[in-house]
């Protein structure tokens, strides 16, 4: 699992979903085999290395035998707005070409990790997006939200813009241009991924719903599903083929 801001990365065996749509944008890269792809019941598949779906997009995906690497992203986001600029529809297969690119830059399966991911998107998906750096008064921010807990309280515009040491207004427009999504999406993408983190060391979702800032099990079930279309037991049933957590 990678953990990118306002995105999660998965990668693993390949396993069929059934119909369904999720707020993010999704990208579906087989490294081994192809994918399959439709948007309805009773339409024709269509065959490819690589697929990306729209968010909130109807769509099925059977990745059955396949080595694959799952990328869900916030549309906000920096990253998303790269990966679905040029999208001619709202589910897209990847021409071949661009998908023997990926593959070539992600690698041998037996060696993916984190690391390499993170180079893939940096130097594949978003090889023009300036390098403008952190604003170190949003950087004072991040730290504090990684090392702290995620409540309503702790989390809200007011409170980190105070951190900060500037207006919510303005500390939400230098968020959103120093991390290239807004605030609140981030905030919403840091909990999902620290639940994450707690699922993948074995721990219930009970106790990964309290200790990322969630109202309850419940809570943290509902927004997997909204967010990334699986409940949280079934997308970390997948990253731990990897037995890698880095981010």
């Amino acid at each position: 699992m990678c953990l990118w801001p306002a995105a999660l990365i998965v990668w693993g065996p390949g396993l069929a979903w059934s119909n369904h749509a999720h707020d993010c944008v999704q990208m579906t890269v087989a490294l081994r085999g192809t994918v399959r792809v439709r948007e309805r019941a009773r339409t024709p598949w269509r065959r490819g290395r690589a697929v990306v779906v729209k968010a909130d997009v109807h769509h099925e995906i059977d990745a059955s035998g396949s080595f694959v690497v799952m990328a869900f992203i916030d549309a906000t986001s920096a990253l998303g707005v790269e990966v679905t600029a040029h999208l001619r529809a709202p589910v897209e297969i990847v021409s071949k070409a661009e998908a023997v690119r990926w593959q070539r830059a992600l690698g041998d399966p037996k060696g993916l990790d984190s690391t390499r991911i993170k180079t893939w998107v940096t130097s594949t998906l978003m090889p023009n997006s300036a390098a403008a750096g952190i604003d170190g008064r949003v950087e004072r921010v991040i730290r504090m939200l990684r090392a702290s807990p995620l409540d309503t309280h702790a989390t809200s515009l007011l409170q980190l813009s105070r951190l900060a040491g500037l207006s919510p207004s303005r500390f939400a427009h230098v968020f959103t241009e120093s991390i290239g999504v807004p605030v609140r999406p981030y905030v919403r993408w840091l909990r999902l991924q620290r639940a994450a983190r707690e699922l993948l060391t074995g721990r219930s979702v009970t106790h990964a719903a309290h200790v990322a800032g969630f109202a309850d099990a419940a809570h943290l079930t509902r927004t997997f599903r909204r967010m990334v279309g699986a409940a949280p037991r079934d997308l970390v049933a997948r990253a731990r083929v990897s037995r890698q957590l880095r981010g």
